[in-house]
């Protein structure tokens, strides 16, 4: 029988978690995790109010770029927005003011209009890699709509994942799965599809709540790890980043138990906790990936 996606994440986190000689995970750190509100989307920086159409083709089409954390620190940011909010707000000034991008248009971009979009300079590294993003998006969608290419995964959360890393280079992102799962979560709280196995979504292996999970005492580095993230120095991937994100999903998988609910609720409560000051004044760490 085939291995589904979310117990391929689960499986690979737990052998990451068992092999790791640069994290390791104490989960008596945490103490209480505080219910925190239910996720939601932005009105003002998302694009929700129009049609479902439009709404599923705004959401696809920032998932497809939601990356680059790592180059998030070298963005013109729009003023009180982090990284993805500058991104995510860009993109909804232009539906707002023109409209949708048709999948023929996507599959046309080229740098200088990402850039241009997103009001960033066209030289920056990240602004190609958004461009090829969008194009493989075009070409994910083929003739097909947005909403016509989410009722291919038949109402499950976990299909559409597989099909958009199955589809486009920059959503494999294997053992996490990070943006292939999300999407469905936006798609969700958008209210503009259903998926009925939403809670088989394991959570979204960023650098985020790996953080909120060392500054808690969950994860701990070795001093050298440590040091090198402190010092606010870039990981490759791979190596300590990938035990790093592996030990933070497993930790996650056990804590959800311990606490009785899905691990996407736990993540959400985690990265909520995350936006508090004291988590912000501490570096975390940062890698240059289009995974996350």
């Amino acid at each position: 029988m085939p291995v589904g996606l979310c117990d391929e994440v689960r499986a690979t986190a737990a052998r990451i978690a068992a092999q790791s000689r640069w994290v390791t995970i104490d989960l008596d750190a945490i103490g209480t995790v505080e219910q925190g509100p239910a996720p939601v989307l932005d009105p003002q920086r998302h694009f929700l109010e129009g049609p479902p159409e439009a709404v599923a083709g705004y959401l696809l089409t920032l998932d497809a770029v939601n990356f680059g954390s790592g180059w998030f620190p070298t963005l013109r940011k729009r003023p009180g927005c982090s990284g993805y909010f500058t991104i995510a707000a860009a993109l909804t000034d232009h539906w707002r003011a023109e409209g949708p991008w048709s999948a023929p248009d996507l599959r046309a971009l080229d740098t200088a209009t990402v850039a241009a979009v997103l009001g960033q300079d066209a030289e920056h590294e990240l602004m190609a890699l958004y461009a090829q993003a969008l194009r493989d998006l075009g070409s994910f969608f083929g003739y097909r709509s947005p909403l016509e290419a989410v009722a291919a995964a038949r109402g499950s959360a976990e299909r559409l994942a597989r099909q958009l890393a199955d589809g486009m280079e920059f959503f494999e992102d294997r053992g996490f799965y990070k943006r292939a799962q999300i999407v469905s979560r936006d798609l969700a709280l958008a209210g503009v599809a259903r998926f009925d196995d939403l809670d088989r979504l394991t959570i979204f292996a960023d650098n985020l709540v790996p953080h909120v999970l060392r500054v808690d005492g969950v994860l701990r580095y070795r001093d050298e790890l440590a040091a090198l993230i402190d010092a606010g120095e870039l990981l490759e991937e791979g190596g300590p980043e990938r035990e790093i994100r592996g030990c933070a999903v497993h930790a996650c998988e056990l804590l959800a138990q311990r606490l009785g609910v899905a691990p996407r609720t736990l993540d959400g409560w985690l990265w909520n906790r995350g936006q508090e000051p004291r988590y912000k004044a501490l570096p975390r760490h940062r890698t240059r990936t289009v995974y996350y």
